[in-house]
């Protein structure tokens, strides 16, 4: 690997950084922090940064991308009235598994939602990643909606959903958001280890 060519990339994503970006990235990695930790910040922070996505996202015409932050915005909202309106009698909203169900409904959502997003993409926008872009969406309306009910396999989809959006970014020239997807891999990544051993601890009798 070309270790000079990532950190030449890092320098270039530093020198054309606008302090809008730079906001949006420190937001994006205390939101991803908060939600590894299972703590409520999650939402308030990520709800900033996600709207500010959605104008940068506009301005490099990723659309779907555009379209997807939006969505986190709506979904953070929900999310964030979820995790804060526990069943009653609970102290709070438990983290668990996907049953079955869950994961039928996580299939046809990545599915169709590809499907759909590819093909409004390439026959209605000058997108130049129609198929990219598409992906790095479907899979992260999954992760979004299973943070919300707080589901393990939420994960997953992020963990997929971070690791192709590392090289879409870094081609269309946000080398600082692509070294923040990165980052938001590891993260993944520990924050399914310790969701694990939380719904783990839920399970024991």
């Amino acid at each position: 690997m070309d270790f000079q060519f990532l950190i030449d990339g890092f320098a270039e994503g530093i020198s054309q950084m606008t302090w809008l970006e730079a906001f949006a990235v420190f937001l994006g990695i205390a939101s991803v922090f908060y939600s590894m930790r299972v703590n409520i910040l999650v939402y308030p922070t990520g709800i900033i940064s996600t709207l500010i996505y959605v104008w940068i996202c506009f301005q490099y015409k990723l659309y779907a991308d555009m379209g997807i932050n939006a969505y986190y915005f709506a979904m953070s909202v929900y999310g964030w009235y979820v995790w804060t309106h526990p069943k009653k009698g609970a102290a709070e909203v438990p983290v668990t598994w996907m049953k079955a169900k869950g994961w039928l409904i996580a299939s046809v959502i990545l599915v169709f939602s590809y499907l759909f997003l590819s093909y409004v993409l390439v026959n209605f926008t000058d997108s130049d990643v129609p198929y990219w872009d598409s992906f790095t969406t479907a899979s992260a309306f999954v992760g979004m909606w299973l943070m919300a009910k707080k589901k393990v396999e939420n994960w997953i989809f992020w963990i997929i959903t971070d690791f192709v959006a590392i090289p879409l970014y870094f081609y269309k020239g946000l080398i600082l958001t692509s070294f923040q997807y990165l980052f938001f891999t590891v993260l993944a990544i520990m924050g399914l280890i310790a969701w694990i051993k939380s719904a783990r601890k839920h399970a024991l009798p």
